[in-house]
């Protein structure tokens, strides 16, 4: 539907084109064609513009006299990644709680937006750097609404916090800023349809793009599906600590699919202006976890003192000269991977569960207001995905915020 609509987008500007050259050239006598491609410009308009005008109740929703729009936009996406586990030591009956958050920079873009009624293209450019990749498609119709984010980026950066238990008993917390010592890469795709059940009086589209324009207070339920698919990989060799802490998981992909029953509600205070509030909670049918295991040379330190020669390490038998497969680290301040030049790490098997039901939540906020032929508005939209694997814990919120501002023409 959606691909039909922004053919038939193309073609709008095309042929208007197109016909506008034929009429003026030379002043001379249009070919025999050029009426077939006006006429075929003005069904294609004939249809849109009826189709726009079925569709809703004139009472609730305004359909504008004009239908061409041009929006410039400005854009940020912002995301944020924690990331829980525990280490036990069951030797000394201790545990530590962790966590840590990844913050990148937010994603900041200018573009235009350009169109017939509900359906045009689009052009952006990202301000930021170090933002990684983001791409979004749109579209928002009188009963459905659709929505394409795909998000990749690495960062280094991150807070650490944790608390240390033993005996059941809290003994200590601390938190920190600091750095990876390699880059953790984080990957992300969500694709969302919902329908609309009071399309003819309740309008998405007057708040988020204002192809319409909503003229008195109405509300709606809306169905919604969501696919989501995402992976935290900080499994280069660098980040050992990290790994080893995580009992050894390095990689963590999850494919998730949810269903949804929301509300959406457009309140006027006044001709032109309106306020949108729209929530949906779902819950995941399909919520796969795989977590990718890795194993080194060298552990962690032990609690007790460990003064054996462990001799040379032998990368075939994975073995170091006294039979053992694991090596102690000796943990000094100030020391780094430098003095342990024989470090070694490979992936170790990966283990796929499915996991019990996750409760999501989408929540969007739109703000527009129309005076003459001019609109401004802004939009916002947060996301909340949350997945588990025994003790390891992954919670993604995406979101973005958006000024628009356009003319009818």
């Amino acid at each position: 539907m959606m691909i039909g609509r922004l053919i038939v987008c193309c073609l709008l500007f095309s042929l208007n084109a197109f016909g506008q050259e034929q009429d003026t050239i030379c002043g001379g006598t249009p070919e025999k064609s050029t009426p077939t491609l006006l006429g075929r410009l003005r069904q294609v308009q004939a249809y849109l513009d009826s189709a726009a005008h079925r569709k809703v109740d004139p009472r609730y929703i305004e359909v504008p006299a004009k239908p061409w729009r041009v929006i410039l936009r400005y854009k940020e996406n912002a995301v944020m990644v924690d990331y829980e586990n525990r280490y036990e030591i069951p030797e000394v009956n201790e545990y530590t709680d962790w966590k840590m958050n990844f913050e990148p920079p937010v994603a900041a873009s200018v573009g235009i937006w350009a169109g017939y009624r509900g359906t045009g293209l689009s052009f952006s450019k990202s301000l930021a750097k170090n933002a990684g990749r983001y791409f979004s498609i749109s579209s928002t119709g009188a009963r459905y609404g659709f929505n394409f984010q795909l998000r990749r980026f690495n960062t280094t950066a991150v807070t650490v916090t944790a608390k240390n238990y033993q005996n059941g008993q809290e003994i200590g917390s601390y938190e920190e800023e600091g750095n990876m010592v390699a880059p953790v890469w984080i990957r992300s795709a969500y694709v969302n349809g919902y329908y609309v059940f009071n399309g003819r009086r309740y309008s998405q589209a007057a708040a988020y793009n204002q192809s319409v324009i909503q003229r008195r207070s109405a509300g709606s339920f809306l169905a919604g599906a969501t696919w989501y698919q995402s992976s935290l990989d900080y499994s280069d060799i660098k980040n050992n600590i990290a790994i080893l802490l995580s009992n050894n998981i390095g990689r963590i992909k999850v494919h998730q699919a949810n269903i949804g029953l929301g509300y959406g509600y457009n309140f006027v205070p006044f001709r032109g202006f309106v306020i949108n509030v729209m929530t949906m909670p779902s819950i995941s049918v399909y919520n796969r976890v795989k977590v990718y295991k890795y194993d080194f040379n060298y552990c962690l330190p032990l609690p007790e003192a460990d003064d054996e020669d462990y001799g040379q390490w032998n990368s075939q038998t994975k073995t170091w000269s006294n039979g053992k497969t694991h090596k102690p680290m000796a943990i000094v301040e100030g020391e780094g991977l430098e003095d342990y030049p024989d470090l070694e790490g490979w992936e170790n098997g990966a283990d796929t569960e499915h996991s019990a039901l996750r409760l999501n939540v989408d929540l969007r906020l739109g703000i527009a207001y129309n005076w003459s032929n001019y609109f401004i508005g802004l939009q916002a939209q947060s996301n909340n995905f949350t997945y588990k694997k025994d003790s390891s814990k992954v919670t993604i919120i995406d979101g973005y915020a958006r000024l628009s501002l356009g003319v009818r023409l």
